[in-house]
């Protein structure tokens, strides 16, 4: 039993609190039923994943099969993404019928076999681009870029329908699990290689070609935030690289704005860059103004 004195305290902190959560401010969702529960998202991810590795894991060790797996997935995904339409101040979400959330859950699902293609193409460039790999099945098990990369694909999809929250929390648990950060929007080609991986960053509007390889610490950045007249930041706009096919871009580099890198170039380790390259550039921090310039205009 608490004392008189403890009650009267603890009532006083729930009574700020209280009056902390009735300010408007927008986190203050007191209906626990209103938005996505980050267990649910990362549990439904990694189910997810079991479908595109099969057998990888064992997360569910023979338990049920893939039919019973995309069942339990939908309705999963359906659940979730009915809390994400779900906005403050209304009783009830804005699918009441569950079509719009059974649509997306759908959507997602369908897209698999698609993405299990791409990804067949990133496992291979990992295998081929490390010597220190002896297998694909090593890289399935064991690469870090291969799980961001595999998560940011499924993201991808639900951001492209304009599903909120959801594609970002997916990508901030793979970014929590290992070290990398794709934002769900990045467009991403396939055969796409992060090697070693921790501190990779890949902005939302960044776009990279097929058969990219990128390192540890690389960031595909913006180098500047345009504002309206009232100082806010401009959304939405094209702020981040586009990356062209068979480019490497070495540890510590940070390409950064609205700028092109050709095809088949290779930038070099700590490299700054903020100027479009032509295709075929090789470009190294050590190198005169640590860039070629380039006549054409980024695009």
């Amino acid at each position: 039993m608490r004392c008189s004195k403890t009650s009267k305290k603890l009532s006083g902190i729930t009574g700020s609190l209280s009056d902390s959560y009735s300010d408007g401010f927008g986190v203050n969702y007191t209906n626990r039923d209103n938005l996505p529960r980050r267990s649910e998202v990362v549990s439904v991810t990694e189910k997810l994943l079991e479908l595109l590795f099969p057998g990888f894991d064992q997360r569910f060790r023979g338990e049920v099969d893939t039919e019973e797996l995309v069942g339990i997935c939908f309705d999963e995904l359906a659940s979730q993404i009915c809390r994400a339409f779900h906005r403050s101040g209304n009783s009830a979400c804005c699918c009441d019928d569950g079509a719009r959330c059974e649509e997306a859950a759908f959507m997602l699902l369908e897209q698999l076999p698609a993405i299990r293609e791409m990804l067949k193409e990133d496992v291979k460039a990992a295998y081929v681009g490390d010597p220190a790999a002896t297998s694909c099945d090593e890289v399935i098990l064991s690469y870090p870029g291969l799980k961001a990369i595999a998560i940011q694909r499924l993201a991808h999809v639900l951001y492209e329908a304009k599903i909120p929250f959801i594609p970002r929390m997916m990508t901030e648990y793979a970014h929590s699990a290992t070290g990398i950060d794709i934002h769900p929007g990045a467009t991403i080609g396939k055969g796409f290689f992060i090697d070693h991986g921790t501190g990779v960053v890949i902005g939302e509007t960044a776009v990279l070609g097929e058969k990219v390889r990128i390192y540890q610490g690389v960031t595909l950045g913006a180098v500047s935030f345009p504002k309206d007249a009232c100082g806010a930041l401009i959304k939405g706009q094209k702020r981040h690289p586009t990356i062209g096919n068979n480019v490497i871009i070495y540890s510590g580099a940070s390409v950064l704005g609205d700028i092109m890198i050709g095809d088949n170039s290779v930038i070099g380790g700590n490299v700054w860059l903020t100027e479009s390259l032509p295709a075929g550039t090789k470009i190294t921090a050590a190198m005169p103004e640590n860039r070629k310039k380039f006549n054409g205009q980024p695009k």
